[in-house]
């Protein structure tokens, strides 16, 4: 007689392996010590060209097998005068890596990346000058998450050494329509580095997908990181341009409990102006879910610290978190109910590159040679 099978055994070996599978492909947390933070990332994000191809999103192993580079010189030298020319010259359905590298400069262009162009990467040519990308629509003249510098609807997005601004004025309270973003990312699985958002109102829609963010910083005035990302922060600076009004720093749009969207901000730094009157996010949608861990701030945060909108019902169904930062607008007495001190086993998930998936697509910024 042949043996009978167990039908169990076999459903409880094949759950063994998956999860020891996953364990296995976990990479280590985001270290406690700041100091630490760029040699576990170097550890943890390697390069193309020393990575397992196969560990990669095939798509994207194929791209960067077969990158090209195009440079855009305001001066007319390069291959392309405007960043918006050298957008155009990539075909559509791309499936090559396009480094668009931009020289030092004002580009007063409104930008955009259409989902059919995925692997584009813009690049600054020098981190110590880096070309500012600007435009001043606002929310009248486009409505509001059109109004961006930048809008990138592309999957595997790049950026690294860029100035992106709306230059629209501060809103007043009386102009319509005076929101203004600076960048709007809608597509999946895009990693922005040393990059300066500069805006007021709604200053980065961080719409949706994954996103991973590193050395950036974004400046704002209410809402002004925004949207429904699930999104990765890392050693980036958060500064509040007040002027003693409301200030809100972020506006997460989770609306379903299934929903694994969220932002998550490690080794951050919050600083600016505009006294005691700045929120570190509010509820914008029913499960908006935001956290902060080792983040230092400055004393410019409401004690409340949180905002639910005057929707009471959403306090029993945000997720607002804070995990060992520091400072003196990190004082939790005062705190709002619903804004967590977290434990360290519920802030565990929010404090790695698994939280972005980054396993298959994250890769760190290029050194393109031209």
């Amino acid at each position: 007689m042949q043996p009978r099978i167990n039908a169990l055994a076999i459903t409880r070996l094949v759950t063994f392996l998956a999860t020891f599978t996953a364990i296995l492909a976990v990479s280590p947390p985001i270290p406690v010590e700041k100091s630490q933070l760029a040699g576990w990332f170097t550890e943890n994000v390697k390069p193309f060209a020393v990575r397992n191809k196969a560990e990669l999103d095939p798509a994207l192993a194929t791209a960067e097998e077969n990158a090209t580079v195009i440079k855009v010189m305001s001066d007319g030298t390069g291959n392309f005068k405007t960043v918006t020319e050298a957008i155009a010259s990539v075909p559509a359905d791309n499936k090559k890596r396009v480094v668009i590298w931009i020289g030092v400069g004002v580009y007063k262009e409104k930008l955009k990346i259409d989902r059919n162009k995925p692997f584009v990467t813009l690049y600054g040519s020098d981190p110590k000058n880096m070309p500012k990308l600007t435009f001043d629509g606002d929310a009248a003249k486009y409505g509001t998450v059109y109004s961006a510098t930048l809008i990138v609807e592309a999957d595997y997005f790049t950026a690294a050494n860029l100035i992106i601004e709306n230059s629209s004025p501060r809103p007043d309270g009386v102009r319509k329509g005076a929101q203004a973003l600076a960048a709007r990312f809608m597509g999946t699985k895009a990693a922005i580095y040393n990059c300066k958002f500069l805006g007021f109102q709604d200053t980065l829609c961080d719409d949706d997908g994954l996103h991973f963010y590193k050395d950036c910083f974004i400046q704002g005035t209410v809402d002004f990181i925004f949207g429904k990302g699930t999104s990765l922060y890392l050693n980036t600076q958060l500064d509040v341009a007040g002027d003693g009004g409301l200030a809100v720093i972020t506006a997460h749009s989770r609306e379903q409990e299934a929903d694994t969207s969220g932002y998550s901000f490690v080794h951050c730094s919050i600083t600016g102006t505009g006294g005691k009157n700045t929120y570190l996010g509010r509820a914008w949608m029913p499960r908006s879910r935001v956290v902060f861990a080792y983040t230092t701030i400055a004393d410019i945060i409401h004690p409340e610290g949180w905002n639910d909108m005057k929707h009471a019902g959403f306090d029993k169904t945000v997720m607002f978190g804070e995990y060992k930062c520091s400072g003196p607008g990190a004082v939790s007495t005062g705190r709002v109910a619903y804004g967590k001190q977290l434990t360290d086993v519920e802030v565990k998930p929010f404090l790695g590159l698994e939280y972005v998936q980054s396993e298959k697509w994250l890769l760190p910024p290029p050194s393109p040679q031209v």
